[in-house]
């Protein structure tokens, strides 16, 4: 495994505030959720409420566009034998091969 975060100089949080600093940020983002849910629920036209834009979301990434890069590029690069069109490639080549050998 990597060594990169195992030296004297920098240690990592606990387990324990990790998780207690995800929680909290899940239970921030469903308390905004709901007090939207419960202002258009109360009668006020959807359109007039202001909705929490990208500020409330949680950063999963440290660079957001490296991450979109990454995205895409595991997309373009996604192994063709794991589709099912390569499974039936492969059984017409068996079956191909083996009507060849029937009739030599």
């Amino acid at each position: 495994m990597s060594q990169r975060h195992r030296n004297s100089e920098f240690q990592l949080p606990p387990k324990q505030e990790l998780r207690a600093h995800a929680h909290g940020e899940r239970h921030r983002i469903h308390v905004e959720l709901d007090q939207l849910a419960h202002v258009v629920s109360s009668g006020i036209d959807p359109e007039d409420v202001h909705e929490p834009g990208e500020a409330w979301k949680p950063l999963r990434h440290h660079d957001s566009e490296r991450a979109k890069t990454k995205l895409a590029k595991a997309k373009r690069n996604r192994r063709h034998w794991k589709t099912k069109m390569w499974k039936r490639r492969t059984v017409l080549r068996q079956q191909r091969i083996a009507a060849i050998e029937r009739l030599a």
